[in-house]
């Protein structure tokens, strides 16, 4: 597990190879990841947007963005936490994701930057 502290929101993320949903002869190698979004603050928060940045080991590299996480803009109050799942193709079987959610402080509607760590995407054989 990897986490980050900013502005004091924790970020956690766990990561699983999803060896049934891949197709390595084909290039298709399927992960999915565990975020967990800590309140430590104390104001109420609620998650706008991300921004992702995934890197391939072959060198490709993308960039997704958009609104809330998996179709919600989660509400934290202070000392709770929001965790999802969502998941990430790569075409080879080693890769890393990072990026930043956009967060808005409910008391005062301003909004800060929350960095996700950067987490790597191995497959299990890679370890070894």
């Amino acid at each position: 597990m990897v986490t980050a502290i900013t502005q004091g929101v924790k970020i956690s993320v766990n990561t699983v190879y999803q060896e049934e949903y891949s197709n390595p002869e084909k290039e298709h190698f399927m992960f999915a990841y565990q975020i967990t979004i800590e309140n430590l603050s104390d104001y109420s928060i609620q998650l706008m947007r991300r921004q992702w940045f995934i890197f391939d080991s072959n060198g490709t590299q993308r960039e997704v963005e958009g609104e809330g996480v998996v179709g919600l803009q989660p509400l934290i109050e202070p000392g709770e936490s929001y965790s999802y799942v969502s998941g990430c193709n790569l075409s080879t079987d080693m890769g890393s994701m990072s990026g930043t959610y956009l967060m808005q402080r409910m008391v005062d509607k301003t909004e800060f930057s929350v960095d996700i760590p950067e987490f790597h995407l191995v497959v299990p054989y890679r370890l070894n």
